[in-house]
């Protein structure tokens, strides 16, 4: 059993919102037919649980300071970083270092089924992929931004974030042992790389490789 981190006050409210949107997936759950009812319990009552331990974790990484390359809290977390930290830290499994390689884990998810959990990818640096952050529900999700910011939670709707959306990969529950990396895994097509008169997007902060 992992041990939670401290939460900042900042996410005390979030945390709230968490739990509620897990709850109303889980009464989602019970309203199925009885006779898929048991089925469809069993095979993701290991998954929501896994998923809200994801998302809660998180939470306790606000205000960490951002550090390119950064592999822990104490000594500052990039956008890949932080995930895979998070992900080490509640399921002893160790993801790739890249956004770009996470990017070939998992499912391919839209954003309409964007689950507590999922792994969310965007283009802030001129090529698909270049930064992830882990979605928390309600049109949120939580990553660490740039040089000199902080985790934090913020929403996917907000215009930046709609444009550079590329697409989302849930891990948990999707392969077996929670996320075991295919062989033959392809990175997901982009669901939006915005793009100039010239065909190169630069519209993006200067964000370090992550």
């Amino acid at each position: 059993m992992f041990a939670l981190p401290r939460f900042p006050r900042a996410a005390s409210a979030a945390v709230v919102l968490v739990l509620s949107i897990l709850a109303g997936g889980a009464r989602a759950e019970e309203s199925a037919p009885d006779s898929d009812r048991f089925n469809l319990r069993t095979a993701t009552e290991k998954a929501w649980s896994s998923a809200q331990d994801i998302a809660i974790y998180a939470l306790g990484m606000i205000g960490v300071n951002y550090k390119w390359g950064g592999n822990n809290p104490d000594g500052g977390l990039d956008c890949s970083g932080l995930v895979r930290y998070v992900f080490q830290q509640v399921t002893g499994v160790t993801l790739p270092r890249t956004s770009r390689e996470m990017g070939r884990m998992g499912e391919k998810i839209a954003m309409k089924d964007l689950m507590p959990g999922d792994l969310v990818f965007f283009n802030t640096r001129r090529f698909a992929y270049s930064h992830v952050g882990i979605y928390l529900g309600d049109n949120r999700f939580i990553h660490a931004p740039n040089r000199g910011s902080e985790v934090e939670i913020v929403p996917i709707t907000d215009a930046y974030w709609r444009k550079h959306f590329n697409g989302a990969r849930r891990l948990v529950g999707a392969l077996p042992g929670l996320m075991i990396p295919s062989a033959n895994a392809t990175p997901m097509e982009p669901a939006e790389v915005p793009k100039t008169e010239s065909g190169v997007n630069t519209t993006e902060p200067a964000t370090p490789p992550q």
